[in-house]
């Protein structure tokens, strides 16, 4: 994941593209301050880990995506079509870098399948019902819309 990423800085430094060059460094930027995160714990102790590992890097480029989407909300409420067309292009360069998502369905029939084997009755069995989901779909599922559906589901 990191080679890709660091390919595709190269890449649009030659090609002369800025944009996306921008959006690639402002992603291995959060890679690397991530990387020095992960060296110690909330305690300052020494953790033995140099860097994050590929299912922590689709964690971060998810949650830079949702951080965009929710400034292109701020943005077209607020008239400024320029900044949120922005990005929607960030998003786009980010997006390349992620596995392709599950659709709904995909994701309602997992949600289904992972109720079922816990044995889920209600609402109270939500967190056990994503922890699994997650275990087992990172980087794949939106986990914001995996918990809608959760949440329907148990009703």
């Amino acid at each position: 994941m990191r080679d890709r990423i660091q390919q595709a800085t190269k890449d649009a430094m030659k090609s002369g593209d800025k944009r996306r060059l921008s959006t690639l460094r402002l992603v291995s930027a959060a890679i690397k301050d991530r990387d020095i995160a992960a060296r110690v714990d909330e305690k300052g102790h020494a953790t033995g880990r140099d860097r994050i590992d590929d299912a922590e890097i689709l964690q971060l480029l998810q949650k830079m995506i949702r951080q965009r989407r929710d400034s292109i909300e701020v943005y077209t409420q607020g008239g400024r079509a320029e900044l949120a067309e922005q990005e929607a292009a960030e998003i786009a360069i980010i997006e390349e870098f992620l596995p392709k998502q599950m659709s709904e369905a995909e994701i309602k029939d997992a949600a289904t399948k992972a109720i079922a084997e816990l044995g889920a009755g209600g609402l109270k069995d939500m967190g056990r019902v994503m922890g699994v989901l997650k275990e087992r779909f990172p980087g794949v599922m939106d986990f914001g819309k995996a918990s809608g559906m959760v949440k329907e589901l148990l009703k």
